[in-house]
């Protein structure tokens, strides 16, 4: 009884910590330029790394990202924009606050990015921009995740292609090689277990 309770707590607990290590960052300001051929960010700034929080007036480096064209809808209805080898998502940090200098994270979209109507007042548009990401970490790990940015557009810009990055929130996940060497040991283990108690029966 006692094995299979340890072999029940393994095969739960080791998945979760082989993923264990997260990177949560938010971006704010900027603007973007979007048309039927995509939408691009321009100037925005990385105010929180992991829990470090720029002082007033200042930033910890850019976000910046692109998407491909236009898949579905339009937009000020909302819809899909392209993403993979035609999109791009990269988080560079100034290194002065902790965090690392330089390309932090470098990746593209997976999948259709997606644009939602959040709100349509008057020629005030709100708009979500959200997808997964996937890339590289300034340290050679790969690296998966999701992104939201919230994006404004008044006095009918966005009939011209410029909306303001309100806010951005980026949640990054890394595999350990630690826990997922821990993870592949304990596999084989539970597998022995298993097939000397078959073998014994």
């Amino acid at each position: 009884m006692r094995r299979v309770v340890v072999l029940a707590f393994l095969a739960l607990a080791l998945p979760i910590a082989a993923w264990a290590d997260n990177i949560d960052l938010t971006n704010q300001f900027g603007t973007i330029s979007v048309s039927n051929s995509g939408i691009s960010s321009i100037g925005s700034q990385l105010k929180t790394y992991n829990g470090i929080t720029a002082t007033p007036g200042h930033s910890l480096g850019s976000v910046s990202f692109t998407t491909g064209a236009l898949l579905t809808g339009s937009i000020t209805g909302g819809g899909t924009f392209a993403g993979g080898a035609s999109s791009s998502f990269i988080v560079t940090g100034k290194g002065n606050f902790g965090q690392p200098k330089g390309a932090i994270f470098t990746g593209s979209f997976v999948g259709p990015v997606n644009w939602t109507v959040v709100s349509h007042v008057g020629q005030t548009y709100t708009f979500q921009l959200s997808g997964t990401i996937t890339g590289t970490l300034w340290d050679g790990r790969s690296a998966t995740g999701t992104t939201t940015q919230t994006i404004y557009s008044s006095n009918g810009q966005i009939f011209r292609g410029i909306g303001h990055i309100r806010v951005g929130t980026t949640s990054l996940t890394t595999p350990e090689p630690g826990t997922l060497g821990l993870l592949g040991t304990g596999l084989v283990g539970i597998a022995g277990m298993f097939r000397r108690k078959l073998i014994g029966t």
